[in-house]
């Protein structure tokens, strides 16, 4: 998992120690979103769930093009699993929903593993300068297309 750069990768990977410690691994992904959110809340993160993501095509913005878990602080984003193994898709879309909302970093977390540690990945985004609250928000003067689900 090598590159946790951050106090806040730090707190957030806490957190799901913590779920992961209680719960174990094996339940719904929906379930550990859940606490993921709680968790959060307990020790006073700022965060958003569900995070839409649009994308740029031909100077048209496609929103809600994919939907990130959780987007904390503004800045770091994390991708919840619970399957077998991560796969190079995993990542690819971890990778991908990091750079479309200009996280500083990601974490790809999969719950279905006895040690947590061992289903944690960490990304960093040596380009990004932060979430763009205006273009998160849809304030940005182009044209917008919505996407069919």
């Amino acid at each position: 998992m090598k590159p946790v750069s951050s106090d806040l990768a730090r707190q957030v990977i806490g957190c799901a120690i913590r779920i992961h410690r209680t719960l174990g691994p094996g339940l719904y992904e929906g379930v550990y979103k859940t606490c993921l959110g709680l968790e959060f809340s307990a020790v006073g993160l700022r965060y958003l769930a569900e995070v839409p993501l649009p994308i740029l095509y031909r100077d048209l913005e496609i929103r809600d093009a994919y939907r990130a878990d959780f987007l904390i602080e503004d800045e770091l984003l994390l991708e919840a699993k619970c399957v077998e193994r991560l796969s190079a898709v995993h990542e690819a879309q971890t990778l991908t929903y990091m750079r479309l909302s200009n996280a500083t970093q990601a974490l790809l977390v999969n719950f279905n593993v006895p040690l947590l540690k061992d289903g944690l990945k960490s990304f960093l985004n040596t380009r990004a300068t932060g979430v763009d609250r205006a273009r998160r928000e849809g304030r940005e003067d182009r044209k917008v297309v919505e996407a069919d689900p």
